[in-house]
């Protein structure tokens, strides 16, 4: 009788385990957030237009040169998080700031927020400007 309780526990935990890990990689799979190397990235805007370049560096940053078209919310504001949850999460985002820390910080409030697509520029600007893309001032 001991053997079959104790056959019956280890089949309910392995199973639980299983479940667990299965569930876990269906959520890794649809992780919102991709990383992505300068070329990538400017490939990637050249094929999608429509992704919304996210800078968030400070102003002062931002007007010493920034890519084209980008949008920019100050990670150190203190609204920032509220910056950034009105933002429409259907959009795709292609987030940075100079060399990927910030930004890196802050992909976590893209997935709370739930948002649906993100992208990272791994190296942020300074990897963009390094890679000699475009940069408006």
């Amino acid at each position: 009788m001991r053997t079959e309780s104790i056959a019956r526990i280890v089949s309910v935990l392995l199973t639980t385990l299983l479940v667990g890990l299965v569930q876990a990689d269906q959520h890794a799979k649809k992780e919102p957030v991709k990383h992505v190397e300068a070329e990538a990235a400017d490939k990637l805007l050249k094929e999608n237009p429509k992704i919304v370049v996210l800078d968030i560096r400070t102003p002062r940053e931002f007007a010493a040169g920034h890519i084209k078209d980008a949008k920019n919310i100050d990670f150190y504001a203190d609204d920032f998080a509220a910056q950034i949850g009105k933002l429409d999460r259907e959009k795709s985002y292609l987030v940075h700031c100079a060399s990927g820390g910030r930004s890196g910080k802050s992909l976590e409030l893209f997935q709370k927020l739930g948002f649906k697509s993100v992208f990272h520029l791994d190296g942020g600007f300074k990897g963009w400007e390094k890679a000699g893309k475009g940069v408006e001032k």
